[in-house]
C-alpha cells in the first residue's frame, strides 16, 4: 500500500467489508484513535513540549467519534483536554465514544465558543463522508479553529476539503498535520490540498483485501537514470528539436532548449523566428539554431529524420502566423513514429481545434487554461475534479499527459501524484523548462525513464532553487538546478 492513493468510496467500501466479517466498528475507532495519540504524544515531547492545553474539535459522525476517543487518550497521558461539539449524533459507535470520553471526565462543551486559549487544536469535525458545501454555520465554525492560535492537527482530512479533488467546500480547515486514517485520499496530494494538509501521516489499521482499488500513485522521491558508458559521445545521447518562438516571443524556445542540454541531451537545435537567434547563440552557443520561416515541408521531413525528440509549440503564438506554423510542422511531427513529442503552450491551444488521437509516445503538458481548452470546459471545472480532467484528456486525444499545478498529475500507464514542487514555482517559463527536460530525458532513454520520474525531477530542482526563498524563483534559474538533480542521482 505504499504510496497508494484511494478514492473516498474506496475506503468506504473497504471499511464495509472489514466489518462484514463481523469486526467492530467501535473497536476500530479506537484503534484509529489510539494510533493518532500515540503519535501525538511523541510529536509533543519531541517538538512542541509546550503544548499543555488541547482542544478537540468534534462533528456529528465517525470522525466526531475519533476526536472523543483521542481526546480520553491524551487526558489518561496527563494532558488538560477540552471537548468542543455540535448536537451529538445517533450512531452507537459515536454514543460509544461520547460515554468513554465521560467516564474520563472530560469537559464536554455543545457549542464551539471557547474560552481562553489552548496550545494545541484537534479537528474531527468531518471525515472523508462529506460531499456537499459546507452552511454559513459550519463556515463560521471552521474560521474560527482557523483563527485559533497553537498547533492544528486534522483527524483523516481537514474538514470542508473534498476528499477526492482537494477543493475546500467552500472553506476547509488548515492544518499543520493531518493523521490520514486507513489509506491517502487524493485530495490530500492534489487542487489546493496541500495547502490545508499540512506534514501526513497516514494510520494503518487493518489489511488490503484484494478488492481495494488505488486511483492512484505518490510519484517516487528516489529517480534512478541509466549510467553513461565510458565511449559515449554527442550523438549517443540523442538530440533534441525545439519548434517554435514567434517574433514576438523567443524566451520559451531558450528555456526548453537550455533545460534539454542541462538533463543530458547530446545535441539541441531550435527553430523559431530568426529575431531571436542573435539572443539565443548570446545565451548559449552550443545550441543550432534555424530559421522557422525558411522550411520547405521537404526539409521540415528531413530536419526530424536527425532528431530523437521534439519539444513543440513553446512561445509559438496565437495568431494568423503560428496557425499557418502549426499546420506546417504538427502533421509531419506527428507521423514520424520514431520521434518522442512533447506538446506544449500554444501547440496544445491549436491541437484544441482537431479530433484526432495522438501516438503512444507523445507527451502533454497543459496548464488548467490550456486543460479547459482542450476540453471546452471552463478552468474552474478543471480545478474541481483534476483526475477527473486528467482523465478525460486522456479519452478525448491518447497520449500521455501531465496536468500542471500544486500536486500536478501525470497520467500514463496508471495516474500518479507529484508531491514535490514549491509555490515558487508559479511563474512564466517553468512549463518551457519542463518540456525541454521531457524531450531531453526521452531523447536519452525513451521508455526506460517514465515521465512521472521527469516531472518529479523538474520538482526537485524547483525546491533546490527554493532553498534560497520561493519569492522571485525565475524560470531562467532552473538550467543549474536541472543540471544538479540530474546528477545527484549518479546518472
Amino acid at each position: 500500500m505504499l504510496g497508494q492513493v484511494y478514492h473516498s468510496h474506496e475506503i468506504q467500501a473497504w471499511e464495509r467489508r472489514w466489518f462484514s466479517q463481523q469486526n467492530s466498528a467501535f473497536g476500530l475507532m479506537q484503534q484509529a484513535a489510539w494510533s493518532i495519540a500515540q503519535y501525538l504524544l511523541q510529536l509533543f515531547q519531541n517538538k512542541y513540549p509546550e503544548v499543555k492545553t488541547i482542544a478537540v474539535w468534534c462533528g456529528r459522525g465517525n470522525n466526531a467519534g475519533d476526536g472523543y476517543c483521542i481526546a480520553s487518550y491524551l487526558k489518561q497521558s496527563g494532558y488538560a483536554v477540552e471537548i468542543f461539539a455540535t448536537e451529538t449524533g445517533v450512531s452507537a459507535d459515536l454514543k460509544q465514544a461520547i460515554q468513554l470520553a465521560e467516564q474520563n471526565q472530560l469537559k464536554i462543551h455543545s457549542h464551539f465558543d471557547l474560552e481562553g486559549t489552548f496550545d494545541c487544536h484537534i479537528d474531527a469535525l468531518f471525515g472523508i463522508g462529506l460531499n456537499r458545501d459546507l452552511d454559513q454555520t459550519w463556515q463560521t465554525i471552521i474560521q474560527t479553529f482557523n483563527a485559533q492560535t497553537g498547533i492544528k492537527i486534522a483527524v483523516d482530512l481537514p474538514s470542508g476539503l473534498n476528499t477526492n479533488t482537494g477543493q475546500p467546500q467552500p472553506i476547509a480547515v488548515k492544518a499543520d498535520y493531518t493523521f490520514t486514517v486507513l489509506g491517502l485520499k487524493a485530495g490530500l496530494f492534489t487542487g489546493q490540498g496541500k495547502e490545508y494538509a499540512g506534514q501526513i501521516e497516514t494510520i494503518s489499521l487493518i489489511p488490503a483485501d484484494s478488492e481495494l482499488k488505488a486511483v492512484a500513485q505518490l510519484a517516487p522521491k528516489h529517480i534512478q537514470l541509466p549510467r553513461r558508458q565510458a565511449f559515449g559521445h554527442k550523438g549517443s545521447y540523442g538530440h533534441v528539436l525545439v519548434v517554435g518562438g514567434h517574433a514576438d516571443m523567443g524566451g520559451a524556445v531558450i528555456l526548453a532548449a537550455e533545460s534539454a542540454f542541462c538533463a543530458g541531451a547530446g545535441k539541441v537545435t531550435i527553430v523559431c523566428h530568426e529575431k531571436h537567434h542573435t539572443a539565443v547563440l548570446a545565451r548559449s552557443p552550443n545550441i543550432m539554431i534555424k530559421d522557422i520561416n525558411a522550411f520547405t515541408e521537404n526539409e521540415i521531413q528531413s530536419l526530424l529524420n536527425q532528431v530523437d525528440a521534439v519539444g513543440f509549440g513553446m512561445g509559438l503564438g496565437r495568431d494568423v502566423w503560428a496557425e499557418q506554423q502549426f499546420s506546417k510542422w504538427f502533421k509531419p511531427i506527428c507521423a514520424s513514429t520514431h520521434l518522442q513529442v512533447v506538446l506544449d503552450a500554444d501547440a496544445l491551444w491549436f491541437l484544441a481545434k482537431l479530433n484526432i488521437q495522438l501516438n503512444p509516445n507523445t507527451y502533454l503538458t497543459p496548464h488548467p487554461g490550456e486543460a479547459a481548452k482542450l476540453l471546452n470546459c471552463t478552468i474552474a471545472e478543471i480545478e474541481s475534479d483534476r483526475i477527473k480532467a486528467i482523465q478525460s484528456l486522456q479519452n478525448k486525444y491518447s497520449g500521455n499527459w501531465v496536468l500542471k499545478g500544486a500536486g500536478s498529475l501525470i497520467l500514463e500507464d496508471k495516474l500518479w501524484i507529484c508531491t514535490g514542487g514549491n509555490p515558487g514555482m508559479g511563474t512564466g517559463g517553468m512549463g518551457d523548462v519542463l518540456a525541454g527536460m521531457i524531450a531531453s530525458l526521452k531523447a536519452q532513454f525513451a521508455e526506460n525513464v517514465q515521465l512521472h520520474d521527469i516531472v518529479t525531477l523538474h520538482a526537485q530542482a524547483g525546491d533546490y532553487l527554493a532553498q534560497q526563498g520561493i519569492r522571485g524563483l525565475q524560470a531562467q534559474h532552473m538550467a543549474q538546478a536541472v543540471y544538479h538533480v540530474i546528477n545527484i542521482i549518479r546518472s
